[in-house]
């Protein structure tokens, strides 16, 4: 399925270990990260699902949508934040290689922390 070329958009490895704490607990934990910068945006993280408790999050009905990666999935933490974690579970070609990884909103996680 093809999008929106975007050309502001890069996907590459995150190059060191990325980690992200919630209420004191590491929920994610990879070396495998994938780090999407978009324009003026900070970095977002991309994780595999097998480096993030998958035990700790409700899959929600929430639905967003980018002209640029397609349509987004949401997660919320089982005692925490609703809808704070989000997955393109089928993006646009373009954008492949974040198809089913985990990202999270800083704004509702203690950190997301690299090295």
């Amino acid at each position: 399925m093809k999008g929106t070329p975007a050309p502001h958009i890069t996907v590459l490895p995150a190059a060191a270990r990325v980690r992200v704490t919630v209420k004191g607990e590491v929920i994610a934990d990879s070396h495998d990260a994938l780090a999407l910068r978009e324009g003026d945006y900070p970095v977002v993280y991309y994780f595999p699902r097998k480096d993030v408790k998958m035990d700790r999050l409700a899959r929600t009905d929430h639905r967003s949508y980018c002209p640029f990666k397609g349509h987004a999935s949401y997660f919320s933490f089982k005692s925490g934040a609703e809808n704070a974690v989000w997955s393109y579970e089928d993006p646009y070609d373009e954008m492949l290689g974040i198809k089913e990884r985990l990202a999270f909103y800083p704004t509702k996680v203690d950190s997301i922390a690299t090295g």
